[in-house]
């Protein structure tokens, strides 16, 4: 069964200001945070991860910042490939390419080829990424499927809770779980506690659930069976 679960990884240079830290140490500690949740994943029944990693909004922040971020993701890819590789990890990158240093997409055309044949976990990291802009691309013939599934649990960090342009069409039906933690403070404990929260929801996707007449199965989705074959404790409400 397929469990997509997505992130909006939010607070890492609010983590970074409240200890008197730059901005970009706060994004470092976040590639910590992720790289646990990315080995976690998997024993909680999690098949798909896309995280939001550089809105196309997000140019508009200090060229400083935006510089130390595109060295973060290449130093982040050349540093994970082979571990992604060893423990069946896809990596994949969704958004725009044509405006990322060249040097970075030579890194995540790399990454996604030598990660290619992995099937354990797909990771999908959206960079210069805006789902509005996906859509409309769409609309006019020319854009790209990315094979990014319906998103089943959408977690966003820092106590905001809105979408910021991400992953729109896909989390149509998606359940969401908010955290005031920022994405740094963001534990494998706190994954563990969204994903049971979600499994004891009834997704209707429109329709009726059981409890309305219709038969148990009816309010069960394919993430929800994922994570009850991953040993999550999972309570359905009447």
């Amino acid at each position: 069964m397929r469990f997509h679960l997505a992130a909006i990884m939010d607070g890492n240079g609010r983590w970074a200001a409240a200890r008197g830290l730059p901005r970009l140490a706060g994004h470092y500690r976040g590639v910590e945070t992720l790289r646990r949740v990315v080995e976690a994943a998997p024993g909680l029944g999690i098949t798909d991860l896309t995280v939001y990693a550089f809105s196309s909004d997000n140019w508009k922040r200090p060229a400083e910042e935006v510089g130390g971020l595109m060295g973060l993701f290449s130093d982040y890819l050349e540093r994970e490939v082979e571990r992604c590789a060893r423990e069946g990890v896809r990596l994949g990158v969704i958004g725009r390419r044509d405006r990322l240093p060249v040097a970075l997409v030579r890194d995540i055309e790399e990454a996604e080829r030598f990660t290619q044949d992995a099937r354990r976990l797909t990771l999908r990291i959206a960079m210069d990424y805006s789902s509005r802009a996906s859509i409309l691309d769409a609309r006019r013939g020319v854009g790209l499927d990315t094979g990014v599934p319906d998103v089943d649990l959408m977690i966003r960090t820092a106590g905001e809770q809105r979408l910021s342009d991400f992953l729109l069409w896909e989390s149509a039906y998606a359940e969401f779980w908010f955290t005031a933690k920022t994405w740094p403070e963001f534990s494998v404990e706190d994954l563990r506690e969204a994903v049971a929260a979600y499994s004891r929801r009834v997704r209707k996707f429109g329709g009726l659930a059981y409890s309305d007449g219709l038969a148990m199965d009816s309010g069960r989705g394919a993430g929800v069976a994922a994570v009850e074959d991953a040993g999550i404790d999972t309570v359905v409400s009447r």
